[in-house]
């Protein structure tokens, strides 16, 4: 994949929290106007990815790349004026809860644009549309469900029309119902308004479902990246445990400790 292709680079990325070291020299390519899916064992760093793209983190060796600017060496207007160009769904919706469905929409619009309440209320009602949630506008959002609360927080991420949307765990806690239409919503959106993706989850039947690309981490690096069916047809055991999610496998399902005998006291 060439640069020109990728929305996203990361080069020879190093980060970690205090001694613990999360991502261990990771280079990967986020490829434009495509849904690409993040995954990996929990704690494994894919949502300390979502934060260095966005600039709340900084790599302590490497690049982030957004669009060929370096975003560890922007200054803060220009760290801003990408940011605006981005799109987040945090876990849970992260939904202002004193405000109604249509003003937590509205809020990176008047934040961040000169825009009339006139044009701004069109443009609220039409990204409420695309979720499907246009009547719910004069709702609270301790009055609508889990997944609709996920709706909302997607149609506020793309109220300003960004060029790249993260999820972190976009399904997260949604019944079987919700999920399904989450992921679809995902993929819809993606490919109607022409933007690039980047989807966290660990749910890997829904999210294999709606990816184009797939990036697998492991141990701070990349352990296998391609499409949804050469992922699937991985013979790396460590790839084949968490894509099948089976219980034993390289990662250990007991904490490291003494053996039962020694614990127990148990003589030979």
């Amino acid at each position: 994949m060439s640069p020109t292709d990728s929305l996203v680079q990361l080069h020879d990325l190093t980060f970690g929290y205090g001694e613990r070291v999360i991502l261990d020299g990771l280079s990967l390519q986020v490829p434009r106007g495509k849904v690409t899916a993040l995954m990996g064992v929990s704690g494994g760093g894919k949502t300390t990815v979502l934060r260095l793209i966005g600039g709340q983190f900084q790599a302590q060796q490497g690049q982030v790349l957004f669009d060929g600017q370096d975003v560890g060496q922007m200054s803060q207007p220009a760290l801003y004026a990408a940011r605006r160009r981005m799109g987040m769904l945090f876990q849970f919706g992260a939904l202002f809860t004193d405000m109604t469905v249509f003003d937590n929409v509205a809020f990176p619009l008047r934040e961040h644009t000169p825009l009339s309440e006139a044009l701004i209320r069109d443009i609220v009602l039409m990204k409420l549309d695309a979720v499907g949630l246009r009547g719910a506008r004069d709702l609270m959002p301790s009055q609508i469900s889990g997944g609709m609360s996920r709706r909302v927080a997607l149609a506020r991420a793309i109220a300003l029309d960004p060029e790249l949307i993260m999820y972190d765990e976009p399904f997260a806690g949604l019944d079987p119902i919700s999920l399904g239409t989450a992921a679809r919503l995902i993929r819809r959106l993606n490919d109607s308004l022409g933007v690039t993706s980047v989807v966290v989850s660990h749910d890997v039947d829904e999210t294999l479902a709606i990816a184009d690309h797939v990036v697998i981490l492991a141990n701070g690096k990349v352990a296998v990246q391609g499409s949804p069916e050469e992922v699937r047809a991985c013979i790396d055991p460590l790839i084949h445990q968490f894509v099948n999610a089976l219980s034993e496998g390289p990662v250990p399902f007991h904490y490291p400790g003494l053996s039962v005998h020694d614990d127990y006291g148990v003589s030979a």
